[in-house]
């Protein structure tokens, strides 16, 4: 038994500005494309970590889940649906697979819907700039339990020793009146060499799992314009053929972005594995194996 990618969703252009309405816009697809009532979403977890205006409060989950037409009828025997925010950088999309997994295997409910999307606090652009690497972008998986071995496989985890290689915080010392579109992003000197490190780690894990490198590709998150290539080479797996395409770090939509657009553009067209690999921050990263199921089905 696995739990499979149903549908995909996926927002990024000038017009996704808002992490909210990027991400329940990329829900909203993912449902349609599945043919999916909104009723029938059990759960919505949100994995994106930069938001508009710095909004502590509400969960942005539950502004999704709103935006999204997610659960909003309260009667008697109306279906129930609840969000929740889980946020763990670059790898927090695969950690929301993991424990979207853990719900669906329960039977409590048929379907989660993970999303994640960043963007400037400010809300004045979309592409990244030297003060803030983040392009902005959302993207939604609708996750479904399923018979046989199709879906995604165990999820590895490793977090570095030493200090942090990338942190963004809202710095209160000299924000003044700004606090709320303002944010500061510093990456160490090392920073790629040692994400590098710790996503090689991971991957090669995943990877032990068993696969057939003839059909398998990774998708992984990007923070330097080269980390996709040296990561591809360091671990024997070919990357997909983006073609100047996709050479943004757009943090935590990466795993579903990639995927949607790798589908939608059949790039996973006799592809049977894909290996996903996140990584990021800490320096941390998570690596998890999905293969496809059968032609015809997502």
């Amino acid at each position: 038994m696995g739990v499979v990618i149903t549908a995909t969703g996926a927002v990024r252009g000038a017009e996704n500005i808002s992490a909210v309405d990027g991400a329940a816009r990329a829900a909203r697809d993912a449902l349609a494309a599945a043919a999916a009532a909104p009723e029938s979403v059990g759960v919505l977890v949100n994995a994106g970590i930069y938001r508009d205006s710095n909004m502590v409060e509400p969960a942005m989950g539950a502004l999704i889940q709103k935006a999204a037409g997610i659960g909003l009828e309260y009667d008697e025997h109306d279906p129930r649906s609840f969000s929740f925010d889980l946020m763990n950088g670059a790898c927090g999309v695969l950690n929301a697979v993991q424990v979207a997994s853990a719900i669906l295997v329960t039977g409590s409910t048929g379907r989660v819907l993970v999303v994640a999307g960043d963007t400037h606090p400010s809300l004045t652009g979309v592409d990244p700039t030297e003060e803030f690497p983040y392009a902005t972008a959302s993207g939604a998986l609708l996750l479904e339990h399923v018979d046989g071995p199709d879906g995604f496989g165990p999820l590895h985890t490793e977090l570095a020793d030493g200090p942090v290689a990338v942190e963004g915080f809202v710095d209160t010392a000299t924000m003044g009146t700004t606090g709320r579109s303002a944010m500061t992003v510093l990456r160490a000197d090392d920073a790629e060499r040692r994400i590098l490190d710790v996503a090689v780690t991971v991957g090669a894990r995943a990877l032990a799992d068993g696969v057939d490198p003839a059909t398998t590709v990774l998708i992984s998150s990007r923070p330097t314009p080269g980390f996709r290539a040296a990561l591809s080479a360091k671990l024997g797996v070919p990357e997909l053929d983006w073609d100047g395409e996709n050479a943004d770090d757009v943090h935590t939509a990466t795993i579903p972005l990639d995927y949607h657009r790798a589908i939608e553009s059949g790039r996973l067209d006799g592809v049977r594995t894909v290996l996903m690999v996140a990584a990021g921050a800490g320096p941390s990263a998570a690596a998890c194996l999905y293969r496809l199921p059968e032609p015809g089905t997502r």
